[in-house]
């Protein structure tokens, strides 16, 4: 093997080693999996090319995420979002996706807080999606990674107090957007969680209203993104689904499977529609649970059901 191919191989290796916690990070800089997926692609491109200039000053793995981050920022400024503070409603984000928690699984690095489930969750994503995009990197690369505030710095090549600043602004802005009571289920699934999404499943199947209201939150949530809007309160909620499961507009039987994502609980939901042999996949939820009740919704196209490894029909 030639020199070249000897030093292409071994980078290849050596960066490959940080795929996972890249890709997550990049996910939670831009709530969208399909974008990480691009931007870590993106990342190993931008090294190979720069391969030149890493002069070991700092670990490869810190190199990577300067890199990967500023591809981040970069991908950030060629979106048209709203200006932060303005035109998104808290939660949302039309280009948030879900990750399948056996992707966050998949990785054997000891770094296993890049996963956090109080950093991976929707809720959290969607509110990081509100800040700048530096006030995001700090935060991210603070808060969640625990970087030092010079090594924030130098990553964005700015001073430590103008990190410092934008790590407090990003704080407040967050406390503004995450669910007041996030600190009562951002713990590890319990036997109450699941008995609720249980609750939830089978009351679907039945098309039981009076089942499924109970196991909503009276002020729960419900989005569908990309499709603008949010719809709050439990009987809002009911009223628009009512049609598509009971009464002479049915969409006819209904079959869930529980999956997760986010390290939250998800259905896949399939219907079978008179005349028809099989159920066919309708829609994906991501559930945020409080306690015994449903808190919010959020509802994934079928596009995901390849993601998560869900079968196209039952």
């Amino acid at each position: 093997m030639s020199e070249v191919a000897t030093m292409t191989v071994d980078f290849t290796r050596e960066v490959e080693r940080h795929r996972h916690e890249l890709r997550v990070h990049c996910y939670r800089l831009l709530g969208s999996f399909d974008e990480a997926e691009d931007l870590v692609q993106e990342t190993f491109l931008r090294a190979w090319r720069g391969r030149h200039t890493f002069e070991g000053r700092s670990s490869i793995r810190a190199w990577l995420y300067r890199i990967a981050t500023n591809a981040c920022l970069d991908a950030i400024g060629r979106r048209r979002e709203p200006v932060a503070g303005t035109g998104m409603p808290a939660g949302e984000v039309p280009w948030l996706q879900p990750i399948p928690d056996a992707l966050l699984d998949a990785s054997e690095e000891p770094d296993a807080e890049v996963v956090a489930r109080e950093t991976i969750e929707l809720a959290f994503l969607a509110a990081v999606q509100h800040l700048p995009a530096k006030q995001r990197a700090v935060l991210v690369m603070r808060d969640v990674l625990g970087w030092r505030a010079s090594e924030t710095a130098e990553l964005l090549e700015d001073t430590v107090p103008a990190v410092n600043s934008a790590l407090q602004r990003a704080r407040v802005t967050m406390r503004k957007h995450l669910p007041e009571r996030r600190t009562d289920w951002i713990g590890d699934p319990s036997a109450e969680e699941k008995a609720v999404v249980k609750r939830f499943v089978e009351a679907t199947e039945r098309g039981d209203l009076t089942a499924l209201a109970a196991v909503l939150r009276e002020d729960a949530l419900w989005a569908m993104p990309p499709e603008p809007g949010r719809h709050r309160g439990r009987d809002e909620l009911i009223g628009i689904w009512a049609p598509f499961m009971v009464g002479p507009q049915a969409w006819g039987e209904w079959k869930l499977l529980v999956t997760s994502a986010n390290r939250q609980p998800a259905v896949a939901n399939y219907v079978r529609r008179d005349g028809s042999g099989v159920f066919e996949p309708v829609s994906f939820d991501v559930l945020r649970i409080e306690g015994d009740a449903i808190a919010e919704i959020l509802t994934f196209p079928t596009a995901v059901f390849a993601r998560f490894g869900l079968p196209a029909t039952l």
